[in-house]
């Protein structure tokens, strides 16, 4: 029982949620991913798994791309 409820905690936050997609205008957890200048976290630190990582990175390009994501810099 115990070892179940670890390996529930150690998923991906999007796996948890079953996400199919990550969109690229819920800017707030996409905020949840990068850093204060504006980088993406690492899998490691995010706690991504590959699958949604490099949906994520795509995603916050895309908000980037349309201004609703700084490149450089945090909110000023």
């Amino acid at each position: 029982m115990k070892s179940r409820r670890f390996k529930d905690r150690a998923r991906c936050r999007f796996c948890r949620d079953k996400a199919t997609a990550i969109d690229y205008k819920d800017t707030q957890s996409l905020q949840k991913l990068t850093t204060g200048q504006g980088k993406l976290f690492s899998r490691k630190r995010s706690g991504n798994c590959a699958k949604h990582q490099r949906m994520a990175k795509a995603a916050l390009k895309r908000a980037r791309y349309i201004a609703l994501m700084p490149y450089v810099g945090g909110q000023n």
